[in-house]
């Protein structure tokens, strides 16, 4: 029977999925992949694979997501490898548990492989840590997905020491304006940070009372918090290099488990 594997892609760069991940995705019959899969990470992929943009659209995302179910079905009766590709981790916003019980639902064989999530992974690749002993003792991760007239919703986060907000950039003007009306500091210090881990990231640091008017393009993901600040004070992260062999490093530590002890 095939197997449907809900596979993390994480932030964006391909020497930042998971061994597991590419693994199944060297071997896979099919691929249904969503927008935010870098094409660094699509050039991992089984050449020999079906590959399959399922990139949601604004206005018929429930359209498209009709469809990715009705496919995944379709490859899992025709590969025996069947994968779901998501950015990040797929459980983070990502549908992939409504997907899982669906199919799980169906009788399909299901394994789950976690990703990176951008939430976390992103600011910190970026030089913002989401926790830091003394100035943020916690973090929350919401969806900038919500009704931006429903500011009682965003009030539960006011007072998080770091919020990081994904799929915000369209509505961060109306979240800062919440997230002030509930008591935040509006010279709260903030980061978006524009493709993150890629070789097209861009930061901007602003504050929350002058987010909305800050020029940010999707994707991006927005941090909110006191640990911003930080990122003037660490080394900058080394950046990762783009000529690496996945697939030498995937033998390589093939052979090393082959060892004995």
């Amino acid at each position: 029977m095939s197997t449907i594997h809900i596979v993390g892609a994480g932030p964006g760069r391909a020497d930042l999925l998971t061994v597991r991940a590419a693994r199944i995705l060297a071997r896979a019959g099919a691929v249904l992949y969503d927008r935010l899969v870098s094409r660094e990470v699509l050039e991992t992929i089984n050449p020999a694979a079906e590959l399959h943009d399922v990139g949601k659209e604004e206005g018929r995302q429930e359209e498209i997501q009709r469809h990715i179910l009705e496919l995944l079905e379709d490859c899992g009766r025709r590969h025996e490898t069947v994968v779901r590709l998501k950015g990040g981790d797929p459980m983070v916003f990502g549908r992939g548990g409504e997907e899982w019980r669906w199919l799980a639902a169906r009788g399909w064989d299901v394994e789950v492989t976690p990703g990176l999530s951008s939430a976390i992974s992103v600011p910190e690749l970026a030089g913002i840590p989401v926790t830091y002993r003394g100035i943020a003792g916690g973090f929350a991760v919401v969806t900038g997905h919500r009704h931006p007239a429903a500011c009682q919703e965003w009030s539960a986060y006011a007072h998080v020491d770091t919020l990081v907000v994904l799929m915000g950039v369209g509505h961060r003007a109306e979240i800062a304006a919440c997230l002030i009306a509930a008591g935040r500091d509006g010279d709260t210090p903030v980061a978006f940070v524009e493709n993150g881990s890629t070789a097209r990231e861009r930061v901007v640091v602003t504050t929350l009372r002058a987010a909305g008017a800050c020029e940010v393009n999707s994707p991006a993901v927005m941090v909110i918090g006191d640990v911003v600040n930080l990122r003037g004070q660490l080394v900058h992260p080394a950046h990762f290099d783009a000529a690496v062999d996945l697939t030498r490093l995937l033998q390589v530590g093939e052979a090393h488990t082959r060892q004995s002890c």
